[in-house]
């Protein structure tokens, strides 16, 4: 019997954009890194940004069991016939160790931009012609028609910038078996003006795109959170900080809200492409 993406992943994983870096002369960097995130007990990877099956291939092979998945690549800008065949040579050289997450971006962010659920339908066409498989693939999905899809369609959902509000609705509408992979944001920071400055300069990147915020009025948050750079509401509710209790508690809420596995996102003052290890092992050990 195979082993489904839900059994695979583990309760934690790790979402990371730096870890997708082209640069060839990080390669040692990122493939060591992501061996000792499998050693310290984190069941999967996730890579932030427009990454394919390209970024996490020599992840795979630089580990020996983790899952590495996309979170997420843009329907817009790869093609499904390229999808497709990227996927195939994952796959057969290292089964079941790639998740395909796939999104629709945003609309300020594409040209063109239409009808995206429209569009996410008709590239999960393409990919089923190719034989892509449902079980291993996931879909960046807010509202209630994307998570629809994500349980009749794909393994599951892989929601990013959520709550455990947000879990639990979603959770309601996949039903018992699709995977549920929130991402979570973790400032490891327990200064509160800190740690809120630091949540709020990441935050911001992300108030002026629709689905975001969409997302947040739907979940109760009012127009008054969304502007000036977000509430202390807004930003405790999607970062977690504090001291080492808070944190595991606030991880621990997505569990509880019906999560099969959290996608922990480490955020700090630095800029640049700098891995977080050190704060990655610190989270690998409050968490158990």
């Amino acid at each position: 019997m195979t082993t489904s993406l839900k059994e695979t992943v583990g309760r934690y994983g790790i979402w990371s954009a730096e870890l997708r870096s082209e640069d060839p002369e990080r390669r040692g960097e990122l493939d060591e890194a992501a061996a000792e995130l499998e050693e310290l007990g984190y069941g999967a990877l996730w890579l932030g940004g427009n990454s394919t099956a390209d970024h996490a291939a020599p992840l795979i092979g630089a580990t020996r069991r983790i899952v590495v998945g996309t979170s997420i690549q843009n329907v817009w800008q790869q093609g499904a016939a390229r999808t497709a065949a990227s996927f195939a040579e994952v796959e057969t050289a290292h089964p079941r160790r790639f998740a395909l997450g796939l999104g629709v971006s945003h609309g300020p962010l594409v040209e063109g931009y239409s009808r995206p659920y429209t569009a996410m339908t008709g590239y999960l066409d393409e990919l089923d012609k190719a034989g892509v498989p449902a079980g291993r693939r996931v879909l960046a999905a807010l509202g209630p028609k994307m998570l629809r899809l994500s349980r009749d369609r794909a393994a599951g959902a892989v929601p990013y910038l959520g709550t455990p509000e947000h879990t639990a609705r979603a959770r309601e509408i996949l039903g018992e078996a699709p995977l549920l992979a929130p991402e979570f944001k973790v400032v490891l920071e327990a200064d509160p003006a800190r740690a809120r400055e630091t949540a709020r300069a990441y935050l911001a990147r992300y108030l002026g795109l629709p689905n975001y915020t969409d997302n947040f009025l739907r979940l109760g948050f009012s127009e008054d959170d969304i502007a000036g750079g977000g509430s202390d509401r807004l930003v405790d509710a999607v970062f977690a900080w504090g001291d080492e209790d808070r944190i595991r508690e606030r991880v621990t809420a997505f569990h509880e809200a019906g999560a099969d596995h959290v996608a922990l996102q480490v955020v700090t003052p630095a800029t640049g492409d700098t891995l977080p290890r050190q704060e990655w092992r610190r989270l690998a050990a409050l968490l158990g």
